[in-house]
């Protein structure tokens, strides 16, 4: 299999659609953008599978504020797509991200930043989401953004 141009854009723009439900606040969305996977932590732990642990995920872990919204901008970036070999219907994709936030309590400033490792699957002609690791890697003021403190 040869990824094309074609596959390269669905990926980038499925990266671009989660960034953009986050940060609309609309975890529900987010949880449909990833009915199909799972979510794992770095060391392999799925901690949600398909749009309703999805879902409840993220409305139990990510602040909402008066708006509805988390008031961040995430920023998703350096996007590599790799084939999987042996599965032409499958494509792996990582990237880097940046989450954006400011409220009035706090100065607009980046509260994470880490990778994504994906893997993407073409279902009844569509790419979607089948798995997503996410790896924070540092952590700045994250008290208006998460409703718990992260451990590392």
């Amino acid at each position: 299999m040869s990824i094309t141009a074609d596959d390269r854009w669905a990926a980038a723009e499925l990266l671009a659609r989660y960034a953009e439900l986050m940060d609309s606040g609309d975890f529900a969305a987010v949880g449909d953008l990833l009915a199909h996977a799972s979510v794992a932590t770095e060391d392999g732990t799925v901690v949600a599978t398909g749009a309703d642990q999805i879902r409840s995920l993220y409305e139990s872990t990510t602040r909402r504020h008066g708006d509805g919204t988390p008031l961040t901008a995430h920023v998703i970036t350096n996007v590599i797509v790799d084939e999987v070999p042996g599965d032409p219907d499958e494509i792996a994709v990582r990237s880097r991200f940046t989450v954006l936030q400011g409220t009035d309590r706090l100065g607009l400033q980046p509260v994470v930043v880490g990778r994504y490792d994906d893997r993407i699957r073409r279902i009844d002609g569509d790419w979607c989401f089948v798995h997503r690791t996410m790896i924070p890697e540092r952590w700045g003021d994250v008290s208006e953004h998460l409703t718990f403190t992260p451990t590392t």
